[in-house]
C-alpha cells in the first residue's frame, strides 16, 4: 500500500484500525521477568515480531509458547498488518528509532487512518540498576584492554588517593559537575580494584563480594532500623553507630588499630585524637622540641574542640591560595 490509499484500505476487517503495541525490556534486569501487562499483550496477540534473532527474551517467550517473528517491519508495513488486529514489536535495547519515526510521519500525513499505539515497557530499571552496566563494560576493559588488564592493586594505589582528594576539592567547591564525576572516578577505583580481585589466584573476591560485605555492615550498624533498637535523635543513633562498630572490632588490641599512617599527617593526628575521645582515655599530648610537637598539639586541640584539623588547614591553605594568586595580579 501507499501513503495516499484511502482510509477504507486501511481498516482490517468491520472498519478496526487494530493495535499496535511495541514492548520495550531493560538489559539490567534478568531475561523473562517481564511485567504481568506485558505477558498478557504477548501472550493474546496476533502477531509478535521481533528484528533481532538473538534477543535476550525469545528462549523465554518460546518456553511460554509465544511464537516471534524475526520480521524487521517498516512503518507503513506495521500498519497494514495491524489492521483489525494486535501486533506486538519486542523492540531492542537501543529501541527502534527508524519504526516509530516511520509511524510518527504516517500519523502527521493525515492520510493514513493509523492504528492505536501503545508504548509498553516491559521491565523497569530499579535504583542503581545502571551499576550493571559499569560492572560489564569493566568487565570488558579488564579483559581486552592491553593496558588494564596488566593492572595490580599496588599498581593504581596512588590513583585512590588521588581521586580521593580531587572528589573533596568538589565538595570544598560545591561544583556540583565536577561532585558527580569525581564521585564516578572513585567508584572507578572500587570497581577496577575488585575487578583484579577477582583474577587473583588464591584469594579471589567480586564485586559482588565487596557490596555483600558493606550490606552487612551497613545493617548491623543501624539496628534502629533493621533490628530491635531504638534512636530517635542523631546523638542515639552516633552511640548505637560506636557500639556496633566496637563489637565488630573487638579483636583489636588498640584503638590505634587500622588507623593508617601512610595518610597525610594532619589526618593522621585528627584520627587519632578522635579515637582517644571516643574511647574516653586520658593520653597526655607527647612533647618535645620543633615544629612538629608544637603542630601535634595544635592538632589534638583542634580535634578536642570538634574540629576536624585537616579541614580547617585546608580551609587556611584556599585563602593562603587566594592570596597569592591576588599578588600576582590572576
Amino acid at each position: 500500500m501507499r501513503e495516499n490509499d484511502t482510509d477504507a484500505d486501511q481498516r482490517g476487517p468491520g472498519g478496526a484500525p487494530g493495535r499496535v503495541v511495541l514492548v520495550t525490556t531493560s538489559h539490567r534486569v534478568a531475561p523473562g521477568l517481564l511485567s504481568w501487562p506485558a505477558w498478557q499483550v504477548l501472550r493474546t496477540a496476533d502477531r509478535v515480531l521481533c528484528a533481532d534473532p538473538d534477543h535476550p527474551q525469545l528462549p523465554y517467550l518460546r518456553e511460554a509458547g509465544v511464537t516471534v517473528e524475526a520480521v524487521e517491519p517498516d512503518a507503513r508495513d506495521l500498519v497494514d498488518a495491524a489492521a483489525g488486529r494486535t501486533v506486538a514489536v519486542l523492540a531492542r535495547d537501543e529501541g527502534e528509532p527508524r519504526l516509530t519515526d516511520g509511524l510518527a510521519r504516517l500519523a502527521g500525513s493525515g492520510r493514513t487512518v493509523m492504528p492505536e499505539l501503545e508504548l509498553l515497557p516491559a521491565s523497569y530499571d530499579l535504583p542503581g540498576a545502571r551499576l550493571l552496566d559499569v560492572v560489564q563494560v569493566m568487565d570488558r576493559i579488564r579483559l581486552d584492554c592491553p593496558w588494564s588488564s596488566l593492572r595490580t592493586h599496588r599498581g593504581l594505589a596512588r590513583h585512590a588517593v588521588e581521586e580521593a582528594y580531587e572528589l573533596v576539592e568538589a565538595i570544598e567547591t560545591d561544583d556540583r559537575d565536577e561532585l558527580r564525576e569525581e564521585l564516578g572516578d572513585v567508584l572507578l577505583q572500587v570497581v577496577f580494584h575488585a575487578r583484579i580481585a577477582q583474577d587473583d589466584a588464591e584469594r579471589p573476591f567480586s564485586i559482588d563480594d565487596v557490596a555483600a560485605g558493606l550490606v552487612t555492615k551497613l545493617v548491623h550498624r543501624h539496628p534502629h532500623l533493621f533490628g530491635d533498637a531504638t534512636a530517635t535523635t542523631p546523638e542515639e543513633v552516633q552511640a548505637l553507630w560506636l557500639s556496633t562498630k566496637a563489637e565488630e572490632k573487638h579483636r583489636r588490641t588498640s584503638v590505634t588499630d587500622g588507623v593508617p599512617l601512610a595518610q597525610p599527617a594532619l589526618a593522621l593526628v585528627g584520627k587519632l585524637a578522635a579515637r582517644v575521645g571516643s574511647a574516653g582515655l586520658e593520653v597526655p599530648v607527647p612533647t618535645g622540641e620543633g615544629l612538629g610537637y608544637a603542630l601535634l598539639a595544635l592538632a589534638v586541640r583542634a580535634q578536642d574542640e570538634g574540629v576536624d584539623p585537616e579541614t580547617a588547614l585546608r580551609a587556611a591553605a584556599r585563602s593562603y591560595r587566594d592570596a597569592i594568586r591576588a599578588a600576582e595580579g590572576v
